[in-house]
């Protein structure tokens, strides 16, 4: 094993959470280390969606070289579509507040950059093992590099931003500590060559079962169907997709275009038990999981990250323990609003593969009720473009 690595903040993952609790630490005055198992070209290139709150836009937009205004495409609403008809839910108009569609990887590249330029120690191809003395004034995070040679991160402080599967939640309640929900359904997904279909999205309730018409640019559309989570991605023809898409959008034509990708996402909701113990805590998707229906996924870590940040700073610069001893419960009241919303969305919108009639009439008198109803709509596009930030 080499020498030890010191540091005031050990953070294990170079995602979203990651990568913006460094800068933000940085702009403190507090040094930091990142460990990423992947390269920095496997980071870049993993897609995933990005419909970004307002409130993550406006911190994005503070980061050098970040693109958010230029390549982000700013969306004033979504449309409910049920019994063949839309129905525009207008975010200014209810709350003043918008959102953006801009891809994570799209974000990842611009905060990468930006890090690296400002010197940041970033070491990719690092796995962590584990961390050591949690309750310590110096938790140790266990790793090894791409060589195979093991060494130790020794910190101030750590952090787990290291997804899903983090190895630094272990260090607080074990792998499994936490509360689980899996659905009953998933989304089939694909990426096509064409055009937008629609100026806004589109959540579709239909007889059929759920459909996003959702964007990714000008030439490139990412579209939705529910599905079973036992789906094969592969099992299904471009006409079956298409027809299946267009069953679950009544009312709606569908530009369609050669599919080049898709896959199948499983619905899982989960918060850990434990966000912090001693000086080690977890942000991101190594905190909570939330099922795609509310777009709150990214959001909630940069949440997360705004209160560990502040909280970091008052610890390390000033001694304070105060706003640290705070942040599991500051941060769990936006976490369970946001599985709240994630849960109610996912539940208005999607046919259960046990739903009755009387179900799906009750659902379809939800829909009306949220639709018919300023306070209804108001609610809808204030968790959705993001309650402001502490």
């Amino acid at each position: 094993m080499t020498a030890p690595v010191r540091t005031q903040v050990a953070i294990v993952g170079a995602g979203p959470a990651g990568l913006i609790l460094s800068h933000l630490l940085a702009a403190a005055g507090i040094d930091s280390v990142i460990l990423d198992q992947r390269s920095r070209e496997e980071i870049e290139s993993t897609i995933r969606a990005g419909i970004l709150e307002q409130g993550t836009v406006d911190l994005l937009a503070t980061i050098p070289g970040s693109r958010v205004h230029t390549v982000g495409q700013r969306h004033d609403g979504i449309e409910l579509r049920f019994s063949g008809e839309g129905h525009r839910i207008d975010f200014p108009g209810l709350t003043g507040r918008s959102v953006w569609l801009y891809p994570q990887h799209e974000a990842l590249k611009d905060l990468l950059a930006a890090r690296l330029a400002a010197g940041q120690d970033l070491r990719f191809g690092v796995t962590a093992t584990a961390v050591a003395d949690a309750d310590s004034l110096r938790p140790r995070v266990q790793a090894v590099d791409d060589a195979g040679v093991a060494f130790e991160v020794e910190a101030d402080f750590v952090v787990g931003a290291d997804g899903s599967h983090s190895v630094v939640r272990k260090a607080l309640s074990g792998s499994h500590g936490g509360y689980f929900r899996e659905y009953p359904f998933a989304w089939f997904g694909i990426l096509c060559e064409a055009p937008p279909s629609a100026e806004e999205l589109i959540y579709s309730n239909s007889p059929a079962g759920f459909a996003l018409i959702s964007q990714r640019s000008e030439t490139v559309q990412r579209m939705y169907f529910q599905c079973s989570p036992e789906a094969d991605a592969s099992a299904m023809s471009e006409a079956q997709i298409w027809d299946t898409l267009q069953e679950r959008v009544p009312g709606t034509s569908l530009v369609e275009g050669p599919i080049f990708q898709r896959d199948v996402l499983r619905f899982r909701s989960f918060v850990a038990r434990d966000l912090r113990r001693g000086r080690v805590a977890i942000v991101g998707d190594a905190a909570h999981t939330v099922p795609p229906t509310g777009a709150k996924g990214m959001n909630l870590a940069v949440a997360d990250v705004l209160l560990l940040a502040r909280a970091l700073e008052a610890l390390l610069l000033r001694g304070d323990a105060g706003p640290l001893d705070g942040f599991a419960e500051a941060a769990s009241d936006r976490i369970w609003k946001a599985q709240h919303f994630s849960w109610w969305m996912t539940s208005m919108l999607h046919l259960a593969p046990e739903a009755s009639e009387f179900d799906r009439q009750r659902q379809l008198g939800e829909l009306r009720s949220v639709v018919g109803s300023e306070a209804g709509r108001t609610y809808l596009a204030e968790a959705y473009t993001g309650w402001p930030f502490a």
